[in-house]
């Protein structure tokens, strides 16, 4: 990329969510890592790039010097057991000690090594109270204690942005304390289910008769138990519950009402509508893949907003051309529909 004003690696990468919103402020990718194969290929088609695989088998000496480290990194549990032992011994890397095992340790030793000189991290907001808040008291120290950066972490609900109910965690580190920094101002565009559903969909998204009675007898058996286990019929003049990796198996936590007919699923578009993507993008993979990958991605008008506040804090101009495009949700994306065929593997 010609004239980049910043590079930024992409860890973790999934499907490009993050690309897609530091590559709209200007930056260049000048590494990216992700391990599923189905998710390189999405990866790939749209962007151009060969992906490096598993990062946990790469030394952090084999990835180039870099701006800005965005992972949206995957949270297995870890425990504050032995940081108080690595202490005492006088180890002064014993947070990062006790991260590993965990692919959170692996962002935590490409930072220390590299010294981006921004980071931005996206997670689950249940990070913030796992195991009672330890999970997230190690991390925080790791990255303020162990590395020496100064962090700002807040929960952003991408309603506003897209129909869809999504909580996550948003976690910004810099090497040099900043003067300036602020989570974006999130202006409500009140979107709407209806707003991204395509008109014509294929049969095969309708709930059959066997698995809509399954759900209904489910949904009813937990309710007689007190909780509230079930599926999601969404309204589609409001937002969606969250968009889970394991859609692809019965589509319950979302489910479209149709007139005289079982609901229906989302298709994948609309699953990628969902979380931001426009008509532009690429689907390369089966329904299956492809709903797990949108439902690990970021949303993009989110990360973007959030990714220009680093930018700028970073003293990198903010195009007044690139302030009227950020890629929030739009009606009727029924116009702009891409001609290509999908096709799949």
């Amino acid at each position: 990329m010609e004239n980049a004003k910043f590079s930024f690696i992409d860890l973790f990468a999934g499907i490009g969510g993050f690309r897609l919103a530091l590559t709209h402020w200007g930056g260049q990718c000048i590494f990216a890592s992700e391990w599923d194969k189905y998710a390189q290929l999405t990866y790939e088609r749209n962007f151009g790039h060969t992906l490096e695989g598993d990062i946990t088998k790469i030394h952090e000496d084999c990835i180039p010097d870099h701006d800005i480290l965005t992972a949206g990194f995957p949270c297995q549990p870890f425990s504050i057991a032995g940081v108080t032992k690595h202490n005492a011994l006088g180890n002064s890397h014993g947070l990062l000690h006790a991260t590993q095992g965990t692919l959170f340790f692996d962002v935590a030793r490409i930072i220390k090594r590299k010294r981006p000189k921004a980071f931005i991290l996206e997670n689950v907001k249940n990070l913030l109270s796992h195991d009672r808040g330890k999970t997230f008291k190690v991390i925080r120290h790791t990255l303020e204690n162990d590395l020496g950066y100064h962090i700002y972490f807040k929960i952003i609900d991408a309603r506003t942005e897209v129909p869809q109910h999504r909580e996550r965690i948003y976690i910004v580190g810099f090497e040099k304390n900043p003067t300036c920094f602020t989570f974006p101002f999130m202006p409500d565009s009140h979107p709407k289910l209806r707003d991204i559903l395509v008109d014509e969909v294929e049969d095969k998204y309708t709930l059959t008769d066997h698995l809509w009675a399954y759900l209904q007898q489910y949904a009813a058996k937990h309710k007689a138990r007190g909780n509230g286990f079930g599926y999601g019929l969404a309204d589609l003049d409001g937002v969606t519950r969250t968009l889970s990796a394991r859609y692809y198996k019965d589509g319950a936590e979302i489910l479209i009402p149709q007139e005289n007919k079982n609901p229906r699923r989302l298709t994948p578009r609309e699953c990628a509508r969902l979380m931001g993507y426009r008509d532009n993008y690429q689907i390369v993979c089966s329904d299956t893949r492809a709903y797990k990958q949108f439902g690990n991605s970021v949303v993009v008008p989110v990360i973007t907003r959030v990714a220009r506040e680093v930018v700028k804090t970073l003293g990198y101009e903010v195009e007044a051309e690139c302030e009227n495009q950020i890629p929030i949700f739009q009606k009727h994306f029924q116009m702009q529909l891409l001609e290509k065929s999908e096709t799949y593997c």
